[in-house]
């Protein structure tokens, strides 16, 4: 039963490879991935620094600041302005201490007129945590940019002289001008080859029905569009227009695609066990379900952050740290949900369709290619955060944002090639349709079934699959001369 709607589907190149092709496809991934890499690691850094050491007197009780930004454009994108307190001396044990900050944002404009961004001050209750050095606070964030200047004025209250506070380290920090015209070029770049892609994987099934489209084609038919999305083709609007909106976008297609690679994961590994008809309530239902918690959680966090700064350029998650913890427990909760669901999946097709040779080279080559992509996104991720990948970098901080041109560049390009190489190995072939016509002779249907055993069956399955070729063109060769 299975054979029979295997061979009723749009043929994929994947049946045709050899094993030295095969590995030619991983190569050429590979050596994809590595360019990327080396032309990021070449690039230049994400984050501009500007330091301000400013002392402080012990014996003053001055705890107010006035501090002016350099200029800024909106290739600058975003500002955070940090401080690190530094203690007369390194204390042998831990103690945190709470204080009020209370800070006010003017915004210049061209013309060197001050114009105030919010009259209002902000007050905020902060927490500083010192041991051997104290740990870096977060003074403001502004998600976009207005004005080409910011004057800050920050005041520390409750902060006692028996700390012995040597000075405050102020930082601004922007993102590089020089990255983001490289981020502009590369999403780009992504762009273009993304919808090349896409128009040729569907040029590539316009001549089968889609009801005959295997499960992979189907759901590259949707991961390649999501894809353009991911590299987000609205991104130079982040440079035109003053807004949240276009950074908003930017993350709400992402959170997208990768929730859809996630659902893509599973129907593939369910799906490819079941040829029949795949029930919505039974068999989408569950896996929508998990996915979509994740999804809802990631963009609910994103959101919350978001909506919060917009409001209060001084807002911090930790303060409402009980419902983050929360939401993150959450959010873990239904990751391990949705690992064990999947390892599930993967075990049960694996020991049910192992000896299947076509569904068997399916399975083989999606866990190979989505094992590799995982071993490195989880490298990479360790090597950007180290232990604390789960920790406050949960949410968009600026610890979480790239360091460099070559972590951007690493994720970016490794999905991308990701999905180019499954697009290549799932398309039909030149030469699909007539296949699949011949499939469906009567005369040739034990010639084909001899062949699906031996293709991929054992270790000289090279003989009978260059016979039936050229039986094959034989064929043709007389129906033409007839």
């Amino acid at each position: 039963m299975c054979s029979m709607e295997i061979s009723m589907l749009a043929p994929m190149r994947l049946y045709t490879l050899s094993k030295g092709h095969f590995v030619l496809v991983f190569v050429v991934f590979f050596i994809c991935f590595g360019l990327t890499v080396l032309i990021g690691i070449s690039g230049p850094y994400v984050i501009d620094s500007f330091p301000t050491v400013l002392q402080l007197n012990n014996a003053s009780k001055a705890r107010m600041f006035n501090l002016s930004s350099q200029p800024l454009s909106t290739y600058n994108q975003q500002l955070w302005l940090t401080c690190v307190v530094q203690l007369d001396q390194p204390y042998d044990n831990k103690w945190k201490v709470n204080f009020n900050m209370s800070v006010t944002i003017r915004g210049v404009v061209e013309n060197a007129s001050v114009k105030y961004f919010n009259k209002e001050s902000y007050n905020r209750t902060r927490t500083l945590s010192c041991a051997q050095q104290c740990a870096e606070i977060i003074v403001v964030h502004l998600g976009y940019l207005n004005y080409t200047r910011y004057e800050i004025t920050v005041a520390f209250e409750k902060l006692s002289h028996d700390y012995h506070i040597k000075s405050f380290n102020f930082t601004w920090k922007t993102y590089n001008p020089t990255f983001s015209q490289v981020e502009i070029w590369f999403r780009f770049v992504f762009v273009v080859f993304t919808f090349i892609v896409t128009c040729l994987f569907a040029h590539s099934l316009r001549k089968f029905s889609m009801r005959d489209w295997g499960i992979e084609q189907k759901w590259m038919s949707i991961l390649l569009p999501l894809l353009l999305l991911y590299n987000d083709p609205f991104f130079p609007l982040s440079f035109l227009i003053n807004s949240w909106f276009p950074g908003m976008l930017d993350d709400l297609f992402q959170s997208l695609f990768l929730c859809a690679l996630l659902l893509f994961w599973l129907c593939v590994y369910h799906g490819i066990r079941v040829q029949g008809e795949r029930k919505c309530l039974t068999f989408y239902f569950p896996k929508l379900l998990i996915v979509g918690l994740l999804w809802l959680a990631s963009v609910t966090l994103g959101i919350w952050q978001t909506v919060n700064e917009l409001h209060d350029p001084t807002y911090q998650y930790g303060i409402d740290a009980t419902n983050f913890q929360g939401m993150k427990v959450f959010f873990l909760v239904v990751a391990v949900v949705y690992i064990l669901y999947l390892l599930f999946l993967i075990i049960r097709a694996c020991s049910e369709l192992r000896n299947m040779p076509y569904v068997d080279l399916r399975l083989k080559f999606l866990t190979a290619l989505t094992f590799v992509v995982l071993v490195i996104s989880i490298a990479i991720l360790y090597l950007r955060f180290g232990a604390q990948v789960l920790q406050d970098n949960f949410v968009a901080e600026l610890s979480t944002h790239y360091h460099n041109s070559a972590e951007f560049l690493s994720f970016y390009g490794l999905l991308n090639f990701y999905l180019y190489t499954l697009a290549f190995v799932y398309s039909p072939s030149k030469n699909a349709l007539y296949e699949s016509q011949l499939k469906d002779n009567p005369a040739f249907s034990m010639l084909n079934d001899s062949d699906d055993d031996v293709i991929y069956g054992s270790d000289y399955e090279e003989m009978p699959l260059q016979n039936g070729q050229a039986i094959r063109a034989k064929f043709k060769e007389e129906s033409d001369s007839d």
